[in-house]
């Protein structure tokens, strides 16, 4: 198992050198990756917690840490598509993938927060729809010479476009969301599934569902890599009222047994979010996980 942590990009911390320091702090504890999430404005949920508070951009910020860190892996989780230019995110993406040397995993999702849609100008109703095409624009942008897409949105034919991502043709693109459209986007579109704190069993029948998918679609089911978000709270509750889950900071053995859960259902990177805007807080917790937990997956 491999194991992920949240970067505080999203949790209003106003010295922006203390979150991106946090990058090689968690590189020298031994994490595989680190993460950062997505948001525009502060409000609804967001508003709540941060007021005017900072939440900075998921892609600034890894792309800062790119640069000051050397081999852990670098994710968003997950970067809300439908609010996005796919042809400035793809150019933004491969240009982070050069930074770090291939080093980039893109997740993505569809988005939920009614309130953010509304302020954007953007359909909720639409929500999947313009995910699937934004993927497929930024998949043609990196894999082809002279990329060409036509649709009632966005027109190009026969394009230049770089750079391309560093080492292969696509990006890693690991799907949010455990709906039925988000399983189907999984098998048609993506390269992993990253959903955020569901229960086992529900993690289960996804799985289940995204595999049938790629057997109708005569796809390797080894292609796909299967992660999973988990909420990390100092204390043993959620931050996060969406989510049903919460592990104990403070408690190796709780979140020993839940990872454990996970990994008997097909998890094989968990990235843990560590609910704090508190920088001390995130490393005490960060290093007993490390210290703690990482020794009895080896």
């Amino acid at each position: 198992m491999k194991f992920g942590i949240t970067v505080p990009n999203n949790w209003g911390i106003s010295d922006a050198v203390e979150v991106l320091n946090t990058g090689p702090f968690f590189e020298e504890l031994g994490y595989d990756s680190l993460w950062t999430m997505d948001h525009l404005f502060n409000i609804g949920y967001i508003g709540e917690r941060l007021d005017n508070q900072p939440y900075y951009h998921p892609l600034a910020t890894l792309s800062a840490i790119s640069t000051i860190t050397k081999t852990i892996q670098l994710g968003t989780s997950i970067i809300v598509l439908p609010y996005h230019n796919p042809i400035e995110l793809a150019k933004y993406a491969a240009t982070l993938d050069h930074f770090s040397k291939g080093r980039l995993i893109l997740g993505l999702g569809v988005g939920s927060m009614v309130e953010e849609f509304a302020a954007l100008g953007i359909p909720m109703s639409q929500r999947g729809t313009l995910t699937n095409e934004n993927i497929t624009i930024m998949k043609e942008l990196w894999a082809n010479e002279y990329p060409t897409f036509k649709s009632s949105t966005w027109s190009f034919e026969n394009v230049r476009f770089s750079p391309k991502p560093y080492l292969k043709s696509s990006i890693p693109l690991w799907i949010g969301g455990a709906s039925t459209g988000a399983l189907t986007r999984v098998a048609k579109l993506g390269t992993g599934w990253h959903p955020s704190g569901i229960l086992p069993e529900q993690y289960t029948s996804g799985k289940e569902q995204i595999n049938r998918t790629l057997e109708k679609l005569d796809k390797d089911p080894s292609e796909i890599q299967y992660s999973i978000r988990l909420d990390v709270s100092p204390k043993n509750e959620s931050a996060n009222t969406r989510h049903t889950l919460s592990l104990n900071g403070s408690d190796p053995d709780q979140i020993t047994t839940k990872l454990m859960e996970y990994q008997r259902v097909g998890a094989d990177h968990v990235v843990f979010a560590i609910s704090s805007s508190n920088i001390t807080e995130i490393k005490t917790i960060a290093e007993t996980i490390s210290n703690k937990v990482f020794p009895r997956f080896k």
